[in-house]
């Protein structure tokens, strides 16, 4: 299997896989270390029809940031002026956003980000480990208030496709790091 040739095609088509496909794609895709993880990352969907594909867009998402081992910024927006700025993921209300079916359009954007003043933050919301998940250990973000951790496997030397493994939610979501 060519893993990443398979992941390019399903990125380059804007196509839509079922979570079964996608969790095939990611046993078959390379393990990550910490110091892989250093940097910031620009994030994007990786649409499997879950209850969340394209919210964190509609919020004018830019990704996630990588300090070390012990400071992670888990959510990076960018505003309407360009400027990234770092969310504490513990303000947003998640079970309301999981519940509620998120409108995927550009009158979402300007309401979240008027909220920046509450949700920013300067400080780190996560950590990185190397955890075990589906067989093999790989670098996990821990984030500090929510019981979600995110996993990551290497497409190529400049990507990640990353697992969000939320408590209670069956279906995982899905979402590529692109090193910035």
């Amino acid at each position: 299997m060519n893993t990443c040739l398979e992941f390019d095609q399903i990125i380059e088509a804007r196509k839509t896989t079922t979570t079964i496909e996608a969790l095939n794609l990611f046993d078959h895709l390379d393990i990550v270390d910490l110091d892989f993880m250093i940097g910031r990352w620009k994030g994007s969907s990786f649409s499997t029809k879950h209850k969340l594909d394209g919210s964190l867009e509609a919020f004018n998402w830019y990704g996630k940031e990588f300090i070390d081992a012990n400071n992670v910024h888990p959510l990076l927006f960018s505003d309407m002026q360009g400027e990234i700025f770092k969310v504490d993921p513990g303000k947003i209300p998640l079970g309301k956003v999981i519940d509620f079916p998120i409108p995927k359009n550009e009158f979402v954007k300007p309401l979240f980000l008027s909220l920046k003043w509450i949700l920013a933050t300067d400080e780190s919301k996560a950590r990185i480990r190397m955890m075990e998940h589906r067989g093999k250990v790989s670098a996990t973000m821990i984030y500090d208030d929510l019981p979600i951790n995110d996993i990551f496997r290497k497409v190529d030397e400049n990507t990640l496709l990353g697992l969000m493994d939320l408590k209670g939610i069956k279906q995982p979501f899905f979402f590529v790091l692109k090193r910035s």
